[in-house]
């Protein structure tokens, strides 16, 4: 595919443009890709056809994106309620761990917890805390 012929920038650019959008829209759409050759005796009438099917083209890839966006936005619809619904349990488990705990395992737990003056910008690591959540209630929730 040469662009030797074309004697302006423009032209090599629609050239380029049209044989990027036929190949692209044909691979998404599972067809041949069709080559068409623009010449020097190029029309304004073919260049008005080919953004046509440039407009069509970007049609298209919109439509798609648009559809794909909004599948995206389902899933994660879904998983942010698969998430509230995981929370909530972990926090009626937690509610009731605190009340069937002893005084004794309370008082052991909240020293274990870092007060609001040791908080600094490092969080405890998961591991540090599901250790003392075993040790305090004798399994890993």
């Amino acid at each position: 595919m040469s662009t030797e012929m074309y004697k302006s920038p423009m032209e090599v650019a629609v050239y380029q443009m049209h044989n990027f959008s036929i190949s692209f829209f044909s691979s998404l759409l599972g067809g041949d890709v069709v080559s068409v050759k623009l010449d020097n005796s190029t029309s304004g009438a073919s260049v008005v056809a080919i953004d046509n099917k440039i407009e069509q083209a970007m049609d298209l890839v919109k439509n798609h994106l648009m559809y794909a966006v909004r599948e995206e936005v389902e899933t994660l619809k879904e998983q942010i309620k698969e998430l509230v619904e995981k929370n909530s349990q972990l926090e009626r488990e937690n509610c009731l761990l605190k009340n069937l705990a002893s005084p004794e395992q309370m008082q052991k737990f909240q020293s274990r917890l870092p007060s609001e003056d040791d908080m600094s910008p490092q969080a405890p690591s998961p591991t540090a805390a599901q250790a003392s959540r075993q040790d305090t209630f004798g399994s890993a929730v």
